[in-house]
């Protein structure tokens, strides 16, 4: 990986491109929720990280804060690497999907460009890790894919689980329990007008679960021809 940074100046940089996916700029509250840390230290790696040659992020007190090309192609490195290592953790080593996001947080920062490659060559160049989250390749570009979230998904109309954007072992590990993970076939069978909460059947099941707006927001499906 180009350019030395720390574990925590490299926390902040995938938690701002994480929050700039959508929007041009983040701001230190976001971020401050973001990374559990108050908004004054936010605002020091924030200076910290302007004054890096090159800059990593472009932030201005009330503009919010955008991370610079350089920036944005460390947080994609890490990202890659991350997700590499979340695979090989649950292929080779036998963990859980719940178990894997803190051991690579960990791993990511300290395995060197070489091992990183080997990981990869090992694992097939893999497009996806065990949470169907995309693996950006060498050349940092994601893989395509034409998932979207579960809420939009039609009543009665079959898919597949492809990515589950949830990092809380607890929820990750409730889920797998009830069968909701990547590859799985599911069926909204039934959609609350009032609140938006799901009636799926999972799999080959025919005893549907009850799931929330907010968590069918963070699963990702494609359509079944």
């Amino acid at each position: 990986m180009s350019g030395k940074i720390s574990k925590s100046e490299g926390d902040y940089l995938k938690a701002i491109y994480n929050l700039t996916q959508h929007e041009d700029t983040t701001n230190t509250v976001a971020l401050a929720e973001a990374l559990n840390v108050r908004p004054p230290s936010v605002t020091s790696m924030l200076i910290k990280l302007v004054n890096q040659e090159p800059p990593l992020v472009d932030y201005q007190k009330w503009k919010g804060v955008k991370l610079t090309e350089a920036g944005k192609r460390l947080a994609l490195q890490l990202t890659r690497r991350h997700r590499l290592i979340e695979l090989f953790l649950v292929k080779i080593m036998n963990y859980t999907w719940e178990e894997v996001h803190a051991e690579a947080e960990e791993l990511e920062h300290v395995i060197s460009e070489k091992f990183e490659e080997h990981l990869a060559i090992l694992l097939g160049d893999p497009l996806f890790d065990p949470h169907g989250d995309p693996i950006p390749d060498r050349e940092l570009k994601f893989p395509n894919s034409e998932s979207f979230s579960l809420g939009r998904l039609e009543e009665n109309q079959s898919a597949i689980i492809r990515r589950v954007k949830i990092n809380k072992s607890d929820v990750l590990r409730h889920l797998s329990d009830q069968g909701i993970i990547p590859g799985t076939k599911i069926v909204i069978q039934n959609r609350n007008p009032y609140d938006e909460t799901l009636q799926l059947l999972i799999g080959e099941g025919t005893t549907p679960y009850a799931l929330g707006r907010e968590l069918s927001k963070l699963i990702y499906v494609e359509k079944m021809n």
